[in-house]
């Protein structure tokens, strides 16, 4: 139902039936026909402000005016402000770049305070956006959906070159730039690799092997050749868990691990024990740790003697003896563990196993094996 309308003169007689003829509100209401409030808030209207109540035909008194009129100055000098913050990446951009944002904003801004902060017309932009989509754009546009399916599939975890090689596992041709620029403009940025060393407390038994065979050879001619192994720590809401892990340096496929709620010889023992039952009696394989009490510990060192496994530790306190099992660890909290709050310890062996074997070993692409899995790698050699 249209709203009705009353005009000042309506207004200022029907006051005056109540002042000035007697005449009681309720009766005034009824007889033309307003709501019984509405005709009292015309009589405080005017009795607060007889010169200047009831402007009429949508006219507001000058302070209300100049109200509005400061109001709407306040909004345009935020938004001069605001615009540039927002855009400021696109202010060495071409017009496309600028009318796309103009587009996804006007809703926030007016088109002519975009245009005008941006340094482009009116015209060019109702043009462009009346105007259908060049080639090019329809094949980023196809290319971007691949790519963010692509970072989506890795829970967000890869870069532009891991997604590049995706797509061309699919078939599209395409440069890394493509993708490059394609993923910054849908804000698919992957995890930043945490920089910082592992926390060292300095504290070592004395050596069992005293050399560092593998001396950071991390590369391997065939399987069960190098196997480097570690542990880290995971916080949850019960306690820390820590999981051990055996790495073939051949494919860098984990081959065994293992989770427990304590640190100890066991748990590393655990972990190579799944790795020689995956993948069978070892013949010259070379174990490579740091100097930490469990590898360094009875049960772990008769462990490998009996499966004629040869021992080597990293030097004391050089973490980059052992920096493909770190690089592991890394990936492991970026792109996992970091993002997660677990309640319970079973919450997070749960979360651990499916990173390891439902993702990092059978899906991730690995750069030091040209950007297959180790899985798609050993599979490739007949292997797997």
């Amino acid at each position: 139902m249209q709203r009705r309308k009353f005009g000042r003169e309506f207004k200022l007689e029907a006051i005056k039936l109540v002042r000035e003829r007697g005449v009681s509100v309720a009766q005034a209401a009824r007889d033309l026909d307003v709501h019984e409030n509405v005709l009292r808030k015309w009589v405080r209207e005017l009795g607060a402000d007889p010169a200047q109540a009831f402007p009429g035909h949508g006219q507001m008194k000058p302070e209300q005016q100049e109200i509005a009129r400061l109001r709407r100055e306040v909004a345009k000098l935020k938004a001069e402000r605001d615009i540039p913050k927002k855009g400021r990446s696109l202010l060495r951009e071409g017009s496309d770049m600028k009318f796309v944002f103009i587009a996804k904003h006007r809703g926030i801004w007016p088109v002519a305070w975009l245009c005008n902060a941006l340094g482009v017309s009116r015209s060019g932009f109702h043009a462009w956006l009346n105007r259908s989509f060049s080639a090019r754009a329809r094949s980023d546009e196809v290319i971007g959906g691949r790519i963010k399916a692509s970072f989506v599939n890795s829970d967000r975890t890869y870069g532009a070159r891991r997604v590049w090689r995706d797509l061309l596992a699919d078939g599209i041709e395409c440069g890394l730039h493509r993708v490059e620029r394609l993923m910054q403009q849908q804000a698919l940025r992957a995890r930043p690799r945490r920089r910082r060393l592992p926390k060292d407390n300095g504290d070592r038994q004395i050596a069992v092997a005293p050399s560092n065979l593998l001396d950071r050879q991390f590369a391997a001619e065939r399987p069960n050749q190098k196997w480097v192994a570690d542990f880290t720590y995971i916080w949850t809401a019960e306690g820390w868990l820590y999981v051990s892990a055996v790495i073939d340096l051949f494919s860098r496929r984990v081959v065994g691990w293992s989770m427990s709620a304590g640190m100890t010889a066991q748990l590393v023992a655990d972990a190579l024990l799944m790795a020689v039952w995956r993948r069978g009696k070892p013949d010259a394989l070379m174990h490579h740790s740091d100097r930490g009490s469990q590898y360094a510990s009875d049960q772990f060192q008769r462990l490998m003697a009996d499966s004629g496994i040869t021992c080597s530790m990293s030097r004391s306190g050089n973490v980059w003896d052992n920096a493909a099992m770190e690089s592991f660890f890394s990936s492991l909290k970026t792109e996992r563990i970091a993002r997660r709050n677990y309640r319970t310890r079973n919450e997070a062996k749960a979360d651990v196993f499916d990173y390891i074997e439902r993702f990092y070993n059978t899906t991730r692409r690995h750069s030091t094996i040209g950007y297959v899995s180790p899985v798609e790698f050993e599979r490739k050699l007949g292997l797997a």
